[in-house]
């Protein structure tokens, strides 16, 4: 009788591992908390074993959608048009490649339902549409009549909700879990596991046991089986030797190194209650997981989800190309929540904010005024559609209203006004005067140029008339395009 072999080639480093690893459940009496690292009366301590595993990034990553499910959780409804309007700037961010792969959607009410057949009657390949469901007969019937592929299906695996929430152990959560899987396999949907609370689970004793029952359905039934990782409480660490079950790397690794699960069916779903979710998100990039799941602008539940236009942002830095993305539609949804939603964007958010490529040091300003490339990070005009601004205080200087000037009235090359222009003196003066009377705020653009009628007029006709003339050039130009 041959001996069983415990080691197999690694098709992908061309080395011998060991595969004797099967972990089985630990079906625990008393729920394992880790009250080493979450002793919830201080903060949660960040533990190290030094274990490292290899990073090994897919080739192709993209990005999915929780803006209308999780992100709705955080604000007012949103109504049936602000859904579609939003789908369609998701789609045009996108691009023809279909970096944003795929949005998800509540299917409850009447206005969630209207959403998604708008949305699907729209044609687009991307994002697709999906759900998330509760686990009734009733919504599987009710996703099975709008023809949707895929939904998303709560599996929570970490003992405080398996024990503290739903009353169970171990043993039944997982029982309970299969069945509603394999309730949405015969009803021929894909089922999206969400691994929740996924950063305080045990990993070997719940985590890879729950994924292996998982993978061997998906064999059995030829049904692939998609886990999204779940940092509902933003625990995540990206540190090199980071402990379980708090390392991203280390729970990207182990899904697909011990359950077998590809790139293609492992999603980061991360929060930012500890300023990490971008970080969390990308490393799950890099360490073997094919998507990462975010909203517009962060929204959702406490301090948000990961925002979609920084991992844009992120996929454009790792990738060293857009892949056909649309970056200046980051500002048009930017101006859609402000204007339409009336949300409060905080102006400093990177890449939204409206100060965000906005500079009050005269010094800087003085930087901008001769090369902006000095103190932006990047060619914010071109790419987003937001020219760097310099707003007017009290510390602007000839060089800050010179740049202001330029900017706001889109001077360019020779017609660049320089800072001893005596437009740009005589503003100055004005200026002066309100900070000499007490005035501490910033000026408004419309402030400005009133101060620039009254110092001259005729030079101001003419700088709007320069300005409008430009506007109409770039809409015509853009227009063409679109044709």
């Amino acid at each position: 009788m041959e001996e069983e072999t415990m080691h197999e080639l690694n098709k992908r480093t061309n080395l011998l591992h060991e595969n004797d690893y099967h972990y089985k459940l630990q079906n625990v009496e008393e729920p394992q908390l880790f009250r080493d690292m979450f002793d919830y009366e201080h903060v949660p301590k960040i533990m190290f074993n030094n274990r490292v595993v290899p990073m090994r990034m897919p080739k192709n990553i993209w990005i999915t959608d929780t803006t209308f499910r999780d992100g709705q959780q955080a604000r007012i409804p949103f109504t049936v048009k602000q859904v579609v309007d939003l789908y369609k700037l998701e789609h045009k961010l996108g691009g023809p490649k279909g970096i944003i792969r795929q949005s998800e959607f509540f299917v409850y009410t009447d206005k969630d339902k209207e959403a998604i057949q708008e949305c699907i009657d729209l044609g687009y390949d991307f994002p697709e549409v999906t759900t998330w469901i509760r686990a009734s007969e009733k919504d599987f019937e009710m996703i099975k009549q709008f023809g949707i592929k895929e939904t998303g299906i709560l599996v929570s695996c970490s003992d405080y909700h398996i024990f503290k929430k739903m009353g169970m152990n171990r043993e039944q959560a997982i029982d309970k879990y299969l069945g509603v899987v394999k309730t949405a396999i015969e009803y021929g949907v894909k089922p999206r596991c969400h691994f929740e609370d996924i950063t305080r689970a045990d990993f070997y004793g719940f985590v890879i046991p729950f994924a292996d029952a998982l993978m061997k359905l998906s064999q059995e039934t030829g049904v692939p089986i998609k886990i999204r990782m779940c940092d509902t409480l933003g625990y995540g660490i990206t540190y090199p030797g980071a402990s379980l079950p708090r390392s991203v790397q280390g729970i990207v690794y182990g899904l697909r190194n011990l359950s077998g699960f590809t790139s293609d069916l492992l999603e980061w779903h991360g929060h930012n209650d500890f300023y990490k979710v971008v970080t969390n998100s990308a490393t799950a990039w890099l360490y073997g997981a094919a998507a990462v799941n975010c909203s517009m602008l962060g929204i959702g539940e406490r301090t948000g989800n990961c925002p979609i236009e920084a991992m844009v942002m992120e996929y454009c830095g790792i990738k060293g190309t857009t892949d056909g993305m649309d970056l200046s539609v980051i500002t048009e949804i930017a101006d859609y929540f402000e204007y339409e939603l009336k949300m409060d964007i905080p102006p400093r958010t990177p890449f939204i904010g409206r100060s965000f490529n906005s500079t009050r040091a005269g010094i800087h300003a003085d930087g901008l005024l001769k090369d902006e490339e000095i103190y932006n990070i990047f060619n914010t005009g071109k790419i987003l559609n937001r020219p760097v601004t310099v707003a007017i205080n009290a510390h602007s200087g000839l060089a800050g209203i010179a740049h202001w000037l330029n900017s706001y009235f889109k001077m360019k090359g020779d017609l660049k006004i320089d800072k001893k222009d005596e437009l740009v003196v005589d503003v100055k003066e004005e200026v002066d005067k309100e900070f000499s009377g007490g005035r501490t705020t910033a000026f408004g653009d419309l402030e400005l140029e009133t101060i620039i009628k009254e110092v001259d007029e005729d030079r101001y006709i003419a700088l709007c008339h320069h300005k409008k003339e430009i506007v109409a050039k770039k809409r015509k130009a853009k227009a063409k395009k679109v044709k």
